[in-house]
């Protein structure tokens, strides 16, 4: 979950910092170390909306899953197709 946390400093200064958390059900635990002095009151907004885990694919999975059409020898001849003036003329 993402926890936004608004931090004043001595002067008064206001900080704002981003972070994910875990709560355990009792406290948050940053997933990444605060550069913050231990005690120092902080504000904490929660939002729990879950972020989706999206598993990336290979380059090929991707490209095959466009399921693109094209000459079959597109990755050849792939500069003749995009700078020739003509198009590509191979066969």
């Amino acid at each position: 979950m993402m926890n936004k946390i608004e931090i004043k400093d001595v002067k008064g200064n206001k900080m704002t910092k981003t972070l994910n958390a875990i709560y355990d059900g009792k406290v948050f635990k940053p997933e990444k170390p605060l550069d913050l002095k231990p005690n120092i009151r902080v504000r904490i907004t929660i939002d729990t909306s879950e972020r989706k885990i999206v598993k990336k694919g290979s380059f090929l999975q991707t490209a095959r899953s466009l399921k693109l059409k094209g000459p079959s020898d597109w990755s050849s001849h792939l500069e003749d197709y995009l700078y020739s003036e003509k198009g590509h003329t191979h066969e």
